[in-house]
């Protein structure tokens, strides 16, 4: 643009000797070299002089050219001519339309590579989640497999126990507690695979399940339900819902040491059919409230941290339902809670 106020001064001064090599090439740089920049030329009265590659009706008033001259002042600073001793002008020019594109490539570009990026991340975590689910579910069917074994052969020690008139009670127990493996063994052996669903009474599933597990926990728990009397129904399956209430519970047990206040509560909404947990426990920081459910991740010792993902798998990816931590106080206890579609 200084190129061209020089050659327009140059085209100005020899206007009346058009055949001056420098007028020529002025001439050739004032029409042809500013093909799309906008550019509005002033002169010292502040006329116009002319303009180019701007709408005719923003220069129609004198507030409109006030604008305009400020909008090119911010793109560009603006240029003085001298057309002689006395005459001079200003020139306003903004940048054309290739320029600002030019000015947001950069950006454009940015958000190409993070898009790329962002695909290539989700592709090798999504790699990574199916290679892990698939180790997880061959070692669930490997243990069920491992399992059944010695099970057939417990099923077989019961027959001669009975034929030995061993106490009755006892084998009453035993019987529970291989059906209770049975149980398991076809949990395990059901990871991986879409499980059928019935439409069964929750109420009942759950109580089922506290009350095996309040059988076989410390007495030093004090154990409550809080359940309405009447059949609420939802889309289960059973043997994977009763694993999660268990699940949730356990980990309840070992978070006040085998002593303290358990209590399940169930509810229903208009939609929704709801099963509080809540303990006495050591309490969950906020911040983990979502990381809990990662696959891996334990407070404890000793466990591999699949409880919790496990849980969250089966009750919203197989029962279209919702499980998180509702509340939780350091020290003071922690509520869980699962929502279920309500069919009643």
């Amino acid at each position: 643009m200084e190129n061209w106020t020089f050659a327009y001064e140059e085209f100005s001064k020899n206007i009346y000797d058009p055949d001056t090599e420098i007028n020529i090439v002025a001439d050739f740089i004032v029409t042809d070299t500013t093909v799309t920049t906008p550019m509005l030329l002033m002169d010292q009265e502040n006329n116009i002089i002319s303009f180019r590659n701007i709408d005719s009706t923003e220069v129609e008033s004198l507030r409109d050219i006030e604008q305009l001259k400020r909008q090119l002042s911010d793109e560009n600073t603006p240029l003085k001519l001298t057309f002689s001793e006395t005459d001079t002008g200003t020139l306003y020019y903004g940048n054309s339309p290739l320029l600002n594109k030019l000015k947001y490539y950069p950006l454009a570009l940015m958000l190409i590579i993070f898009l790329f990026g962002a695909v290539v991340f989700f592709f090798y975590r999504s790699s990574k989640n199916a290679a892990q689910n698939k180790l997880w579910t061959g070692m669930a069917k490997e243990t069920a497999h491992q399992i059944g074994t010695p099970l057939s052969s417990l099923v077989g020690w019961t027959e001669i126990l009975k034929a030995e008139n061993v106490n009755p009670e006892y084998l009453v127990e035993i019987e529970k507690d291989i059906t209770r493996l049975q149980t398991i063994t076809e949990r395990f052996s059901k990871i991986g695979s879409v499980p059928t669903m019935e439409k069964v009474d929750v109420v009942k599933e759950t109580i089922e399940a506290f009350e095996y597990l309040k059988a076989r926990s410390s007495k030093l728990i004090d154990f409550e339900i809080e359940a309405p009397q009447k059949v609420i129904m939802a889309d289960l399956n059973p043997q994977l819902y009763g694993w999660t209430i268990e699940n949730l519970v356990k980990n309840a047990i070992d978070a006040m040491k085998g002593k303290g206040k358990l209590k399940i509560k169930i509810f229903e909404t208009d939609k929704y059919v709801k099963i509080n947990i809540v303990d006495s426990g050591k309490g969950i920081h906020k911040h983990q409230f979502h990381k809990i459910f990662e696959p891996g991740y334990t407070s404890k010792k000793r466990g591999w941290g699949l409880g919790l993902s496990l849980a969250k798998r089966i009750i919203e990816d197989y029962h279209k339902g919702r499980i998180k931590v509702l509340s939780s106080e350091i020290n003071k206890g922690t509520t869980m809670q699962i929502a279920l579609r309500n069919l009643t």
